[in-house]
């Protein structure tokens, strides 16, 4: 039985690739976890290999198999799926308005130029991953990559029965429906990090199940939930969930790194998560 186990966010296909198998990439991704962790709950006390995370539950290799598959390409030729998810994205970052006559691909251009200039280099890599990923987990209600990805996630789950569940960026969408879908399965503590859940118009109007009354609900088998985001993450837009979701325990705002915002290094790293899985971890 695993204390804790992960899931992770986007960006992370190049793991499978390297260790050339999902079992591979999701060991290498653990041993990050578990020296991230550290850092963060034993500042500079060198790492010993410690076990604090038993599992990262790995399913990036399962939305490379949607149609189309959610392959990094540059913001100005990305496929319509993942154009719409990056048009509903802009509405919530503000600063990009449209114009009287442009088309979507001008305005497209026009944000990444802002991108750069506002956040630099690194949040236009984030969005090249971020929007064909989402858009290839929410394809569809039953999508063949969306169901093998939180069916993944909650094999993880059953096969480790940990008592805490920390899921990082498009992974707590993931970890979300998982729990959903089947409420036999039980944490005590759900932690989502730089969440992307009441994302509007791109995440949130598309949970499995449906938000009702314009709100969703904890799932049945989560005791608590506590929800953290950087407060310049720009995938945790809005960065508050209890607005949204019926049962969050907390929301907490960090302030990470402005230009570093959403990596799960610097999340668990920074200290943040420390007083909810002290109670889990040994000493």
């Amino acid at each position: 039985m695993a204390g804790i186990v992960g899931v992770h966010g986007i960006g992370k296909y190049r793991y499978f690739l390297e260790a050339g198998s999902a079992q591979g990439a999701a060991e290498t991704m653990r041993a990050k976890w578990n020296r991230y962790l550290h850092q963060g709950l034993h500042g500079g006390v060198p790492y010993a290999g410690q076990s604090y995370v038993g599992e990262v539950a790995y399913y990036a290799h399962l939305l490379r198999e949607e149609a189309p598959p959610a392959t990094k390409r540059d913001l100005r030729k990305m496929d319509p799926a993942s154009q719409l998810v990056l048009a509903g994205w802009m509405e919530q970052m503000g600063g990009v308005g449209t114009r009287a006559g442009e088309t979507l691909t001008g305005v497209i251009h026009r944000f990444a130029e802002w991108l750069l200039m506002r956040l630099g280099p690194k949040a236009k890599d984030f969005a090249e991953d971020f929007c064909p990923e989402v858009a290839a987990y929410l394809a569809g209600a039953d999508a063949a990559a969306r169901v093998r990805s939180r069916d993944a996630v909650a094999d993880a789950v059953r096969r480790n029965r940990p008592k805490v569940l920390i899921a990082h960026s498009l992974g707590s969408v993931v970890a979300y429906e998982a729990l959903c879908a089947h409420p036999e399965l039980s944490v005590e503590l759900f932690i989502t990090l730089g969440s992307p859940l009441a994302m509007r118009n791109v995440v949130f109007e598309r949970l499995q199940p449906l938000p009702s009354a314009g709100r969703g609900r904890r799932p049945a088998g989560v005791t608590r939930w506590v929800n953290i985001a950087d407060k310049d993450d720009i995938a945790a837009i809005p960065g508050r969930l209890k607005k949204f979701f019926d049962g969050v325990t907390s929301d907490e705002t960090v302030n990470i790194n402005w230009a570093d915002f959403h990596t799960v290094r610097n999340y668990l790293a920074c200290g943040a998560v420390n007083e909810h899985v002290r109670p889990y971890v040994a000493s």
